[in-house]
């Protein structure tokens, strides 16, 4: 959508940007290449300098990225995350190996025991688990524009944002039902 929405809370925000690593809309793809997911991966201090990705990371993280956006979608109606989606995360789970630990205060967490691209597409996986542990994750949403479907976090005190912007998909969903009513 080639705009950008307010931040997650914590590590949540890791996942939103990752997703948002795609724009729809505007036919980009931050990690459409090897050296695009390497380079994403480098800012975010994911991968030491000089890690690389290679063809099949490139695969695993847009595989990754797309099923974290189809569970995105299932938190508008509190519906189960797809099954198509469950078994791409899965399997990214199995692949970072990813592990929980328990933490002093009364709780855990989880994180990837592998390192590499793997374990750095484990460690957006990992904040996905906490964030459905700390009870963050259904207000990361997607918008319900089919031709956006930028990832947001929902700040509404009814958690019921269905648009990543209301001044731009929320009103463009509102001229179209208006054009439909005055058909």
């Amino acid at each position: 959508m080639s705009h950008s929405s307010p931040a997650a809370p914590g590590r949540l925000e890791l996942v939103r940007t990752f997703v948002n690593t795609r724009d729809i809309e505007a036919g980009t793809d931050a990690i459409a290449s090897v050296d695009g997911l390497t380079s994403w991966l480098r800012q975010r201090g994911l991968v030491e300098a000089g890690a690389a990705a290679g063809p099949a990371d490139l695969v695993r993280a847009r595989e990754l990225r797309e099923a974290i956006r189809e569970a995105l979608a299932a938190n508008h109606a509190g519906g189960p995350i797809p099954d198509g989606a469950v078994g791409r995360l899965n399997d990214a789970a199995r692949s970072a190996r990813l592990s929980v630990a328990l933490t002093p205060q009364p709780g855990w967490t989880s994180r990837p025991m592998v390192g590499g691209v793997k374990g750095a597409l484990g460690s957006v996986l990992a904040a996905v688990v906490d964030s459905m542990a700390d009870g963050t994750w259904p207000r990361l949403k997607v918008c319900v524009n089919d031709a956006c479907r930028w990832a947001f976090y929902d700040r509404s005190r009814a958690r019921s944002g269905k648009w990543c912007s209301m001044g731009v998909c929320g009103n463009r969903a509102k001229q179209q039902a208006w054009r439909v009513r005055q058909v």
